[in-house]
């Protein structure tokens, strides 16, 4: 959610519906002092990535509604930001915590579903998602980013 927060920042301070690049490196670096000019440019990468801003011909523009987005007082990121999201593992996680097991005891069953019910021909994420169902785990709103990471591995 932070990444969001720090993405919807520039725009709402600025009050624009669309900036160039350098405007929204120029906000998170020089203005704010949160990051430096490279770490600007990963948090850009990332939003890119995450579906957050769409790059038309320069400009960037968000792809969600900032006015939805409250950006709390004081509100600064921190380096989880930039780290990349894996949904894959998240997902693992979350079935791990609802059943007690051990997350290797979660990734065996999982290579269980792949190899002796689909003779490997499925996907480690799809497997994810069918051990999630399973067990009742919610993992809807990780399906656009395990989407994301499945058409990357093409």
């Amino acid at each position: 959610m932070s990444v969001r927060i720090a993405v919807a920042a520039p725009f709402k301070h600025m009050r624009k519906d669309r900036l160039q690049r350098s405007e929204f490196v120029f906000y998170i670096a020089i203005d704010r002092k949160w990051m430096n000019k490279e770490q600007a440019n990963q948090l850009l990468e990332r939003a890119i990535a995450e579906g957050l801003v769409a790059v038309d011909g320069g400009s960037i523009r968000p792809l969600f509604d900032i006015a939805e987005v409250s950006i709390p007082l004081g509100f600064k990121p921190t380096s989880e930001v930039l780290a990349a999201e894996n949904p894959y593992e998240d997902l693992i996680g979350r079935v791990a915590a609802a059943t007690g097991k051990p997350p290797q005891e979660v990734f065996a069953e999982l290579h269980r579903v792949v190899t002796d019910h689909f003779d490997g021909n499925l996907r480690a994420e799809a497997a994810a998602v069918i051990l999630a169902r399973k067990y009742g785990v919610a993992f809807e709103d990780k399906l656009p980013a395990l989407e994301r990471s499945v058409a990357k591995q093409r």
